[in-house]
C-alpha cells in the first residue's frame, strides 16, 4: 500500500479582528494530526500586523506563520496558498479537502460566500466547499450585525454552512483572553468533529469550572 493521500482542512483567514482565533484553530488542528491548507486574505495580513506586529508575507509564509503561531511544530503539514492564486489546488472540487473553516470571517467575506462572488481564493474555496457538500464553518466576527449581513448568514445556513459567531462562553471558567479565544476555536473544531482539549466542557455540574481552576464559577445562562 502507498502512503495515504493528504486530505487537509482549508483554513481561510479574512480581515476581521480576531486573528488569534485563527491561530488557535491552526495550532489545534496540527496538534490533532490534521493537515492544513492556509489562505490569508490581503486584508487579513493588515489585521495580523495590527494585532500581533507580525508581517505575513507570501514569500516568507513559513517563517511568518511560525512567529504568528508561536511555534514551528507541525508546519510540515501546512500548505500555503496566496489569496490571489485562483489556480490553487483547493479552488477545484477535485482537490481532496475535508472541508473549510473561515476564521475569522468579515461581513464582506460572509456576503461574498453567500452570493457566490468568488472575489478571491478564500471566497472561491468556500463556494467549492459548499457545492461539494463538504463542511464549511463561517466564524463571523462583527458586532452589531445589520439586516443585510443577517440575511447573508441565513442564506449560508440554508446552503449548508455552519454559522458560528465568535462568541466566547464563560461557563468553562475561562479567566484569560487566551482561554476565551481557545473556547471559540474549540467550538469551531467541535463543529467538524476534530478532537481537542481547548476548553473545559459542560457536564451538568454547577460550579465545576470554579473547582477545576476557573476564576468566577460562572454557569450557563438559562436556556443554554
Amino acid at each position: 500500500m502507498g502512503t495515504a493521500k493528504r486530505q487537509p482542512w482549508v483554513v481561510g483567514v479574512s480581515g476581521a479582528s480576531g486573528t488569534p482565533y485563527a491561530a488557535s484553530v491552526i495550532r489545534a488542528l496540527l496538534a490533532a494530526g490534521e493537515a492544513v491548507d492556509l489562505i490569508v486574505s490581503r486584508a487579513a495580513r493588515l489585521t495580523i500586523l495590527d494585532e500581533t506586529g507580525i508581517s505575513f508575507r507570501d514569500a516568507h509564509w513559513r517563517t511568518d506563520l511560525a512567529a504568528w503561531l508561536g511555534t514551528d511544530e507541525g508546519l510540515d503539514d501546512v500548505r500555503y496558498w496566496p489569496a490571489g492564486d485562483f489556480a490553487a489546488g483547493p479552488s477545484s472540487g477535485s482537490y481532496p479537502a475535508k472541508g473549510m473553516l473561515v476564521v475569522p470571517a468579515t461581513t464582506g467575506a460572509v456576503a461574498g460566500i453567500a452570493l457566490g462572488l468568488s472575489k478571491d481564493l478564500l471566497q472561491r474555496v468556500a463556494s467549492v466547499t459548499l457545492k461539494e457538500r463538504r463542511p464549511l464553518v463561517v466564524c463571523v466576527r462583527e458586532t452589531p450585525l445589520n439586516g443585510v449581513t443577517l440575511k447573508h448568514l441565513v442564506e449560508l445556513d440554508a446552503q449548508g454552512a455552519i454559522v458560528l459567531p465568535a462568541s466566547p462562553g464563560f461557563y468553562a471558567g475561562g479567566s484569560t483572553v487566551r482561554e476565551l479565544v481557545d473556547f471559540v476555536a474549540g467550538r469551531v473544531l467541535d463543529a467538524v468533529g476534530v478532537p481537542h482539549s481547548l476548553y473545559l466542557r459542560w457536564e451538568g455540574e454547577l460550579g465545576a469550572a470554579a473547582r477545576k481552576g476557573g476564576s468566577d464559577g460562572a454557569v450557563p445562562a438559562e436556556g443554554e
